[in-house]
């Protein structure tokens, strides 16, 4: 009985995985849209760095 209830567990916390996860991938679309992505946070980060200073 623990066993099934350990799976049925799993399988909640995989669909919640799924439901943040899938929005963040299919935003980018290809890896060449998640590298652009990534590359504005980074510029973003860099001038909040910059006015810090």
């Amino acid at each position: 009985m623990i066993r099934n209830e350990n799976t049925v567990v799993r399988y909640i916390l995989a669909a919640v995985a799924l439901a943040f996860v899938l929005p963040q991938l299919t935003g980018c679309n290809t890896m060449h849209g998640a590298g652009q992505d990534i590359e504005r946070a980074g510029e973003k980060i860099q001038e909040k760095v910059e006015d810090h200073d």
